[in-house]
């Protein structure tokens, strides 16, 4: 015991700068589990407060859960969901490493960090506002891109309510927000990498291209294969605000953009109910949390070295 606190008080400095992290995770993050109880629980509002209302309210078991399994949209948003996560992983995996690389090779470092800036500041935008960008270019009446086609005599589209178009758009716009954010640690990792391994590569007569492939590529695979891993752990959670912003809750596009935060979101806004809010929550989070687990034994098998843990 007597070590213990000689080592706190060794790295107290460094406790103290992890500190208001640590207190954010448990108010936001565990003490918010107690809640997860209300997926088995049919919730009721209680006049003695929140602990009391979820003490006091009907255990259902897994009612909550056949909500989302028996409706006839159960297996189009799951489909949505899977399917624009997979997507979103593997661009969003080559634009970051592309645009980190291409940042790094920059001569003007000056010019490299406006360039950073720039493709960083779409992640601060809230998809509302990117919400009435998109509406810009795609408006029925004044949209740009209804205005390009009728120079050239091609009839306005009704975006709107032209589901095929949507997963390209959808796709773009998570690309385009995300990928200044996404470069940033690959970047990082770019800048540490020990210049003696270009220099050996120049002297054997190693080209750009060959140096990113044999020295760059490689030293940036295990971060690619960490945040892979964790990225497959929220492949059944999606942008709520992406899918249901941008697209402006339009009715003909649900075959594209309903996806099982949507879904659900509706579901609580049509029947308010909590019980089943909480249990798509816990799905989604134990799935991810499974298939964390099960990716990351796959690599640790292939290489153990480049696995989280």
């Amino acid at each position: 015991m007597k070590k213990i606190f000689s080592d706190i008080y060794q790295n107290r400095i460094w406790l103290l700068m992890v500190l208001p992290g640590t207190i954010w995770l448990l108010l936001f993050s565990y003490l918010p589990m107690f809640g997860q109880v209300l997926a088995f629980k049919k919730f009721r509002i209680d006049p003695d407060g929140f602990f009391a209302s979820v003490m006091n309210s009907e255990w259902v078991g897994w009612e909550n859960f056949k909500y989302l399994f028996s409706s006839n949209d159960a297996l189009v948003i799951t489909r949505n969901t899977i399917l624009y996560n997979l997507v979103f992983i593997v661009l969003g995996l080559v634009a970051a490493v592309a645009t980190a690389i291409l940042l790094s090779e920059l001569v003007n470092k000056r010019l490299s960090k406006v360039y950073q800036t720039g493709m960083l500041f779409p992640h601060f935008i809230s998809w509302v506002i990117g919400s009435y960008f998109v509406f810009t270019f795609l408006s029925s009446d004044r949209g740009l891109l209804n205005n390009v086609l009728g120079w050239f005599h091609i009839d306005a589209i009704s975006w709107y309510n032209e589901p095929k178009y949507w997963p390209y758009i959808i796709i773009f716009m998570s690309i385009w927000k995300g990928v200044g954010y996404g470069s940033i640690v690959y970047l990082a990792s770019i800048v540490g990498i020990d210049r003696t391994y270009y220099e050996a590569a120049m002297i054997d007569g190693a080209s750009k291209w060959k140096q990113i492939k044999h020295v760059t590529l490689p030293m940036l695979k295990p971060l690619m294969i960490i945040l892979t891993i964790m990225n497959i752990g929220r492949i059944f959670n999606s942008d709520f605000g992406l899918f249901y912003q941008v697209p402006r809750d339009s009715g003909a596009l649900y075959p594209v953009t309903n996806v099982i935060d949507t879904f659900v979101y509706r579901g609580l806004m049509t029947l308010g109910d909590i019980g089943m809010s909480t249990a798509a929550g816990l799905y989604q989070s134990a799935v991810g949390f499974a298939l964390v687990m099960i990716t990351n034994y796959i690599v640790r098998k292939v290489d153990n070295e480049s696995a989280l843990f």
